[in-house]
């Protein structure tokens, strides 16, 4: 075994990713600025709920809003950190954040509705910024555990941050706990605008423009973001058909314990992605994340759900953690903000799909019909965006119009690397 296996085996395989130079601090600021944006949605769900007036279904629309805005601004902003630079966009976006959640909890119903939309447009994209510093940071060699262990963190912070904003709101107020987010935000952003992580790799230029999407946007990029996109249907879909199979069914009080369950299997599957020097490609793994999902639709009492959602769970942070692998391996140096935001899109659209679909098929049908469609659905649209990457990977190698050449001998080269 070379001294490069060693470190990319077992547990060195992470504290070697944590000793490169700067990676630790981006991970710790990445960890502590997601707790606010994963507390952001529950605090603004309970706000128009409790202190409006409205429904679940209001509360939704608002959701909807932020989603919509965030889906559009994402590659907007991403562009704008390839052609300006990271702390320009932090600058703009930090500006946004503070208006929002500052006045926010003032606004009436439609004008917190159209808040939402233009705070989710120039919302600090901080998913996609940690993933393109990553991608910058980290050689490609090491990558694996590098995105493993930044879906590990994600679960952590979705355990901490939903917590804490339905604690602030319901013991104190909603407009203070949408203060404390909007601070949790401000306190995240000056942090990462002071760290001011690389976005490109040090041997790439930083004034090559990014370039025309044509040029980049092919079928094995379209591939990892439509398989991106399916895996996140599968995670919110079969959460939202649990969390109502449970409350419909008297065991409210389990959701929570379900939950955790469910996140600490993601959590473990994340770790030993990360240690596993191969592992199935992105394909395969939301394939079998589908394939996993389906068996949960034969739940009955609390328990059951919590046992079934463990393989399922294995395979989360590992969807999630080889999509920004691959997504990483395609985009290029002077397109990577761009290309990272696409990937955020993908994640936000996927929850946009999820959510309405899985509630309609809830309430014409049942918890389990959703779950069974959203297993079924995430298997064929992993085999569709298989085939897409192949073809893809085909005309890479042979372009049209070109007789085919053998592979450089030189070195192993980013771009032309299969997901």
């Amino acid at each position: 075994m070379t001294a490069t296996d060693e470190s990319n085996a077992g547990l060195a395989a992470f504290r070697t990713v944590l000793r490169l130079p700067g990676v630790a601090p981006l991970t710790a600021v990445a960890f502590l600025a997601r707790i606010p944006a994963s507390a952001a949605a529950i605090t603004l769900t309970l706000h128009v709920v409790l202190d409006l007036g409205h429904g679940y279904a209001a509360a939704g629309l608002v959701g909807a809003s932020t989603t919509v805005g965030m889906a559009i601004g994402a590659p907007l902003l991403g562009r704008l950190v390839d052609r300006r630079g990271l702390r320009t966009m932090l600058a703009l976006t930090l500006c946004a954040e503070a208006v929002f959640w500052t006045v926010a909890p003032s606004l009436s119903y439609p004008a917190l509705l159209v808040g939402a939309l233009l705070g989710g447009l120039l919302g600090m994209p901080v998913y996609s910024v940690v993933r393109q510093s990553l991608a910058a940071m980290v050689p490609a060699r090491h990558r694996r555990p590098a995105f493993a262990l930044d879906s590990m963190s994600v679960e952590l912070s979705y355990i901490i941050g939903p917590a804490v904003g339905t604690l602030l709101a319901l013991q104190l107020s909603t407009g203070i706990a949408m203060w404390v987010v909007g601070a949790g935000w401000l306190v995240s952003g000056v942090a990462l605008w002071l760290l001011d992580p690389p976005t490109r790799a040090p041997q790439s230029p930083s004034d090559a423009p990014p370039g025309r999407v044509r040029e980049w946007l092919d079928m094995r990029l379209f591939a990892a973001l439509l398989a991106t996109t399916a895996a996140v249907v599968l995670i919110f879909g079969t959460e939202l058909s649990m969390i109502a199979a449970l409350q419909t069914s008297g065991q409210a009080a389990a959701i929570a314990v379900v939950n955790a369950v469910w996140c600490l299997a993601s959590l473990s599957g994340g770790f030993l992605y990360g240690v596993a020097r191969r592992s199935p490609s992105l394909f395969v793994l939301v394939a079998a994340m589908g394939v996993a999902t389906l068996p949960v639709a034969l739940g009955g009492p609390w328990w059951s759900y919590a046992l079934l959602l463990v393989p399922a769970g294995l395979l989360c942070a590992p969807s999630l953690a080889a999509s920004s692998e691959a997504v990483s391996r395609l985009a290029p140096e002077h397109a990577r903000g761009v290309v990272t935001g696409l990937h955020g899109s993908a994640i936000t659209v996927g929850a946009a799909i999820s959510t309405p679909t899985a509630g309609a098929l809830i309430d014409i049908g049942s918890p389990a019909l959703a779950i069974t469609v959203a297993g079924t659905a995430g298997i064929g649209v992993a085999a569709v965006a298989a085939l897409l990457a192949r073809r893809g990977e085909r005309v890479h190698r042979n372009p049209p119009d070109t007789a085919p050449v053998p592979p450089l001998t030189v070195g192993p080269s980013v771009d032309s690397q299969p997901i």
